[in-house]
């Protein structure tokens, strides 16, 4: 009898992982759940910085970052041998520095926020002395280098050759890469397909002013140009109760061990999907939840915030201002406008000039 074709091993653990997997877990929904999406534009920005020439042996790679991507990056330079320096602030926990530390990132924490823009202004402001100080150097930029959303391409066509149709797509809004980009390749097979975002309050992203956030992952205290506010049909702004209770619904009932921003995810595309039964649904899972286990998964750690046990919205309220939108699950029907004109038609001032960073 003869045994079936095995596919060959992946060279590196990034190749092996750098796409999500795509599970369905109803009837018309389907999600993207991926080991550290980070990995995918990390990867594809250090490809283009080599192809143009920009990367060399002995260059360092300097970014900021405090999450995922400065975890994909580490991945990415460990095994391609280029030294990195990673500017964070306190929200990089022990154990992501650890991890850090051990793929040979050198890690600078800012200690003290900024009077305007918070830890992502200081950590900006901190980039600028490195780079005077590493002659020699590479500046990925995810929040602003349109090598970000492009990586996603890669996803568009996967989800195009393994979904189909996909009628909408759901997913987290940070740096506007993966939801930005995958919604730009996909609308050249679908136009008219949905893209909803998914963002948490209080958070400048989609107009609210700046404050203090629970959820880890989501929100910002500047705006990304890498944003394209005029791809989004419809932004949700999912509160801390509701967002932790379906990332561990996730686990419980669909055994994806995940983050909260899937779980953001999650909880949007699960309600939208139940609401639009001919639908085609697609929501991204963006990182693993192995860094939450002494957090979001620990009863202990939501009792002490006051999220254990705490009345969860079965469906988001709708507004029409972003300041509405404050506190719990809401939702504002985006209609693919800019982030000005959105504002505007809320009775709002403009924005002016986008920051960057989270």
């Amino acid at each position: 009898m003869r045994s079936p074709t095995l596919p060959a091993a992946s060279e590196s653990v990034v190749e092996a992982t750098v796409l999500p997997r795509l599970i369905r877990i109803g009837p018309n929904l389907c999600v993207a759940a991926f080991t550290l999406m980070k990995l995918l534009p990390a990867r594809f920005m250090l490809d283009r910085a080599e192809q143009r020439g920009e990367l060399t042996p002995d260059t360092t790679v300097l970014e900021t970052s405090s999450g995922t991507f400065a975890l994909g990056l580490a991945m990415v330079c460990r095994l391609r041998g280029y030294p990195l320096v990673i500017v964070g602030d306190p929200a990089i926990d022990p154990a992501l520095r650890r991890r850090l530390g051990e793929l040979g990132a050198r890690v600078e924490i800012c200690t003290e926020p900024s009077p305007n823009g918070g830890f992502q202004q200081a950590r900006l402001d901190r980039l600028e002395e490195m780079r005077a100080r590493y002659p020699d150097h590479y500046v990925p930029g995810q929040y602003h280098n349109p090598d970000n959303p492009n990586a996603y391409a890669a996803v568009a066509e996967q989800l195009a050759e393994t979904v189909g149709a996909v009628d909408c797509l759901v997913g987290p809004v940070g740096s506007g890469g993966s939801t930005g980009g995958t919604a730009a390749f996909l609308r050249l097979l679908q136009p008219r397909m949905r893209l909803i975002g998914v963002d948490t309050s209080p958070s400048t992203i989609f107009g609210q002013a700046d404050g203090p956030r629970v959820v880890r992952g989501l929100g910002n205290s500047l705006v990304p140009p890498n944003v394209s506010h005029d791809a989004y049909d419809e932004v949700h702004w999912a509160g801390a109760a509701e967002v932790f209770r379906a990332t561990r619904e996730l686990h419980a009932r669909h055994a994806l061990y995940m983050g909260p921003t899937s779980g953001a995810s999650f909880l949007v595309a699960r309600w939208y999907a139940e609401h639009n039964p001919d639908a085609q649904v697609v929501a991204f899972l963006p990182d693993e939840g192995h860094r939450y286990q002494e957090t979001v998964y620990q009863d202990e750690w939501l009792a002490e915030r006051g999220l254990l046990g705490t009345p969860t919205a079965a469906a988001p309220r709708t507004v029409t201002d972003p300041r509405d939108a404050v506190g719990g699950w809401a939702r504002m029907r985006w209609r693919r406008r800019s982030l000005d004109d959105a504002l505007r038609d809320a009775g709002l001032p403009g924005t002016g000039a986008p920051g960057e960073e989270r």
